[in-house]
């Protein structure tokens, strides 16, 4: 049972990075490919029907590392609590950035807004990477180090270059590029392998910090009949807002 629920575990952090990876990074460029209103509207329209759908993975994330892995509650809040404060603010400004936007229509309205998206995007990219190796290293070092910044720059221009593809997917030739499913799926992966890479060498010490077989016992008939759920809602999601199809459907709120 430990070794399922680390597969789980495994698969939702590594499906965030690569879902929500592209949203990252798409604020990420904004204002490097936004120069005008009209491309930071189109960035913004391209993304918005996925954003809440890819956010889910982390709730989940968030509800297994804690569930499946209780000990390790307090090394993460309060050994990274710096990083988890800053990424708390960040996930909060982005968001907001994506919901106040459109509210009015003045021009330092939006600018401000648009400036909280690329501004949060940052903040949550960078410190993601930075709490990646600080999990590598036991939580034992620095909240703040030389490694973890380079971390962190490495996932942020993984992001960036994901968020590159989703466009270049989503809006053909609108930003530069065209791609394909494919592409968009190959940078997904490349979103996803610090995690990957961290969660295979990590796999010895979160089994043995695993809660007991009576609990993953409790927590599989209680949370996984709804994968199929969630899988199944993204689905409909991806194929409801392909390109080429309901282009200009959009949620309210964005």
């Amino acid at each position: 049972m430990e070794i399922l629920w680390f597969v789980v575990f495994a698969a939702l952090l590594a499906g965030y990075f690569a879902l929500e990876g592209f949203d990252l990074g798409v604020g990420l460029l904004l204002p490097v490919l936004g120069r005008t209103r009209e491309n930071r509207d189109r960035m913004v329209a391209a993304m918005a029907p996925y954003v809440l759908a890819n956010e889910v993975w982390l709730v989940a994330v968030a509800g297994t590392l804690f569930g499946v892995y209780p000990l390790l509650e307090g090394e993460v809040l309060f050994g990274l609590y710096p990083l988890v404060v800053a990424m708390l603010l960040s996930w909060v400004l982005r968001d907001a950035g994506l919901w106040f936007r459109r509210r009015l229509d003045g021009r330092r309205w939006r600018g401000f807004w648009d400036a909280m998206i690329a501004f949060g995007s940052l903040g949550l990219s960078f410190c993601w990477g930075m709490a990646l190796f600080a999990a590598a290293t036991g939580f034992e070092s620095p909240a703040v180090h030389p490694l973890g910044v380079l971390l962190g720059v490495v996932v942020s221009g993984l992001f960036a270059l994901h968020g590159w593809m989703f466009l270049a997917w989503r809006t053909p030739g609108v930003f530069g590029g065209t791609r394909s499913g494919r592409a968009l799926l190959v940078s997904g992966m490349a979103a996803a392998l610090p995690v990957v890479a961290l969660l295979a060498g990590a796999m010895p010490y979160l089994l043995a910090h695993s809660a007991p077989a009576s609990t993953l016992n409790v927590l599989s008939l209680m949370a996984l009949p709804f994968a199929p759920v969630m899988v199944g809602a993204q689905v409909w999601v991806w194929r409801t807002f392909r390109p080429g199809k309901d282009a200009v459907r959009l949620p309210s709120f964005f």
